[in-house]
């Protein structure tokens, strides 16, 4: 199944967006709007994301995130992967905040 996917500059302000990292790579730096469920705890946690939206997904670089928004659109909802994960969001100067109290970057 091919998963759409757009580039982090492409992923509206008030999308639903849902990173799937770790929670070390959470914690080290995130969208500000962003919904943490790391990968592993999606199934048992797939009623915390929508139905009548968009789900945007972000991993680090992609990989982790487009088998999520594949598995996601296999299950009926609308999964769009952002390509290049936080490692783009970062590059393209989108907001990023950190749960360390230090500045925030892509773990």
């Amino acid at each position: 199944m091919t998963v759409h996917e757009v580039d982090a500059s492409e992923v509206p302000e008030n999308a639903f967006l849902l990173d799937v990292r770790e929670l070390d790579e959470w914690r080290a730096g995130h969208a500000p709007q962003a919904v943490h469920i790391p990968m592993g705890d999606l199934r048992s946690r797939i009623g915390e994301v929508p139905d009548a939206q968009p789900i945007y997904v972000i991993c680090r670089a992609g990989g982790r995130s487009a088998q999520a928004a594949a598995w996601l659109n296999h299950i009926g909802k609308q999964a769009i992967n952002v390509g290049g994960g936080m490692q783009s969001w970062a590059a393209a100067g989108r907001p990023m905040v950190s749960e360390t109290g230090m500045p925030p970057y892509v773990a």
